[in-house]
């Protein structure tokens, strides 16, 4: 459990990554993910002020980057060049922050990822220097294109963004992980800390998330409920479940020196 999530070659304490959007202040957003145990949180830059306009409240000043490692998205870029554009000004705007998380969506209503553009857009963003986390569909073969392009980890969606619905393809992302040698973070369409358990149960190596926690009745209590499921995910994975046995009972107990026997 003490083995930490690797990107980009450097090393974080917990699995489970954070985002920062649709809590009702910044002082909820904080209590949040302090209880969440989250290294990585993700921030929209397209909607969230992170120095770009100077008179208004700034997250940066809730979430320090000297305590939190700051992962800017593109959330609503429709084109790879939107994307891209995007991500430069936030590694202005963070110093030289080279650590971003790209996602190219097709259309508004279902926010799926446009995976021609976002292909377009890591090629540019790896060749310009970026380490890029990838927001992508649950495809194994355009899984694999990203992660020979350079990108640094995978992020396939459980189900669409927001829905809440739980990993709805787990055949998939097992194909997507056992091919990997990159990081696989589901990202998108956790609802509840089972469907976090799972996604780490099936091997892959973080979740990502905001709404299943910003939009919970308690998100600080969620929070805390998801940083349990990501740790007891991984620990059942690493120690390894009992085979599944469709037509065979075995009883835990002997069943030698029974009474009456």
């Amino acid at each position: 459990m003490n083995e930490p999530l690797v990107i980009a070659g450097k090393s974080y304490s917990s699995r489970l990554l954070v985002g920062t959007g649709k809590y009702k202040d910044f002082a909820e957003t904080r209590a949040a993910i302090d209880a969440s145990g989250a290294a990585i949180v993700t921030v929209a830059i397209r909607r969230t002020n992170i120095g770009q306009n100077p008179d208004e409240p700034n997250l940066l000043e809730v979430l320090p980057p000297e305590r939190f490692t700051i992962l800017p998205n593109t959330a609503g870029c429709y084109t790879a060049d939107d994307a891209v554009r995007t991500l430069r000004l936030a590694r202005e705007l963070l110093d030289g922050h080279a650590l971003v998380k790209l996602e190219v969506l097709g259309d508004p209503k279902t926010l799926f990822p446009n995976m021609p553009e976002t292909l377009k857009a890591a090629e540019v963003l790896v060749k310009d220097g970026f380490d890029v986390m990838v927001y992508c569909s649950d495809d194994p073969i355009q899984a694999r294109m990203l992660e020979e392009i350079g990108c640094v980890a995978v992020m396939p969606l459980a189900s669409l963004i927001g829905s809440g619905m739980g990993i709805l393809n787990p055949w998939n992302l097992r194909l997507i992980i056992d091919q990997a040698r990159v990081p696989v973070l589901v990202d998108a369409g956790v609802g509840t800390a089972s469907d976090a358990a799972i996604a780490m149960e099936l091997g892959c190596d973080g979740v990502l998330m905001n709404t299943a926690i910003a939009q919970a009745g308690d998100p600080v209590r969620m929070a805390s409920a998801m940083k349990k499921a990501v740790e007891a995910g991984r620990e059942a994975y690493l120690a390894g479940r009992m085979p599944r046995k469709y037509y065979s009972a075995d009883p835990s107990s002997p069943t030698a020196g029974l009474i009456g026997s």
